[in-house]
């Protein structure tokens, strides 16, 4: 077959443009037992594995029912995944929201501990926010970067505040939180400073009974400072609607705190400033540089530059719909943003597009992306590359 030097570069050149391009799928709906994955968790181990967590769900998308919450590796940055593990289940119920975090400065362990805070629930969301139902928050830990775990432990009474009497009398708070969720995605231990050894997990909760557009809903943290021993609550960000969050360590003791906007008036991402590693915010507001679509997005510390903190946070830019998945960077502690490198997107077609996303460091520019593409279709990975602005 005679070859057409000019067609071959400008295929090529497509390939070299498209951001779907150089992704893997890791989980795969319809495959291995499940019918639907969802939630993508990603951290990378000290030796350079990367575990990518997720939602297996049993008997189909929803985000109620049977499932649980698996594991696949990667020994060889990201091109091949082993084999599905589970890792927590709940019975029939649901085990979900994972949220991984490696404690590196804890001296029982000094090749490190790896923590999995996740959540259950024996009802579906919108049930539980009008009080029938419960959910809950366990963590489970491993010794060998997530190839065996131990015994699930229950620290709800320490990061939920649910008024469930008929449950359990230990269930009955004042504030009467109702639905709660870790993250989802991962969590962060602060490595330096006054609150060295840190572990924090944002997460949300709604109060009281269900509020029109979403109020009932507002975002916090929980965190540790005795490395898993006792859990102590963060002051719940102000913002009425804020749900989903995703948080990242600054330098001199302060965090960053990133949440989406569950009432939909603004499409724009909510960030809240803290000045003693999260247990309290000095300031919230709308980061307009950071438009969103009503999604979960995934914020991440990459090191100092020139003394500076430097973060990149993943979402969709979009205002209207879920797709349009971008990498930005911010080299001065999250005050500004670049504008932007597409990771994936869609193609316009009203069932394929991208949605939940988690980031961890690969090598010293690089940044691994493990999200939700083809209309929840798959869990895949991809690297990518990013330059200080």
């Amino acid at each position: 077959m005679k070859k057409h030097p000019i067609l071959y570069l400008f295929f090529l050149l497509i390939i070299l443009i498209n951001p779907a391009t150089a992704q893997t799928p890791v989980f795969t709906s319809g495959q291995e037992g499940y019918q639907s994955f969802r939630i993508p968790a990603l951290i990378a181990t000290p030796k350079g594995e990367l575990l990518a967590f997720a939602e297996g769900r049993v008997g189909g998308s929803g985000d109620f029912g049977n499932i649980d919450i698996v594991l696949k590796r990667s020994s060889d940055g990201g091109k091949t995944w082993s084999a599905l593990a589970v890792v927590a289940e709940y019975d029939q119920l649901q085990a979900g929201n994972p949220a991984p975090v490696l404690d590196l400065l804890d001296p029982l362990y000094p090749k490190g501990r790896l923590f999995l805070f996740y959540n259950t629930g024996n009802n579906h969301e919108g049930e539980v926010r009008t009080g029938k139902g419960l959910r809950e928050a366990w963590y489970i830990t491993s010794t060998d970067m997530g190839h065996s775990w131990s015994a699930p432990v229950n620290i709800t009474t320490q990061v939920h505040r649910p008024n469930q009497p008929e449950v359990n009398a230990a269930y009955t708070f004042p504030e009467d939180w109702r639905s709660y969720a870790n993250t989802p995605g991962h969590g962060l231990q602060i490595g330096t400073g006054p609150f060295k050894g840190r572990i924090y997990i944002a997460a949300n909760h709604s109060a009281g009974a269900p509020k029109a557009h979403a109020q009932d809903y507002q975002a916090h943290g929980y965190y540790s400072d005795d490395h898993g021993k006792t859990f102590q609550l963060s002051e719940t960000i102000s913002f009425l609607g804020s749900n989903e969050a995703t948080a990242a360590a600054l330098s001199n003791g302060r965090l960053l705190f990133n949440a989406r906007n569950q009432k939909g008036d603004v499409k724009a991402r909510i960030v809240a400033f803290s000045s003693d590693g999260g247990a309290s915010w000095d300031s919230t507001y709308f980061d307009r540089q950071l438009p969103d679509p009503v999604c979960q997005g995934s914020l991440l510390n990459l090191g100092k530059i020139k003394g500076k903190t430097a973060l990149a946070f993943v979402n969709n830019d979009h205002t209207s719909q879920r797709d349009n998945l971008t990498l930005r960077i911010s080299t001065d502690e999250g005050k500004t943003w670049t504008k932007g490198t597409v990771i994936d997107k869609g193609n316009g077609q009203q069932k394929d597009f991208t949605a939940y996303a988690d980031i961890a460091t690969t090598s010293k520019k690089k940044i691994g992306v493990l999200y939700e593409r083809n209309g929840y279709k798959s869990i895949s990975f991809k690297e990518v590359g990013w330059e200080k602005p």
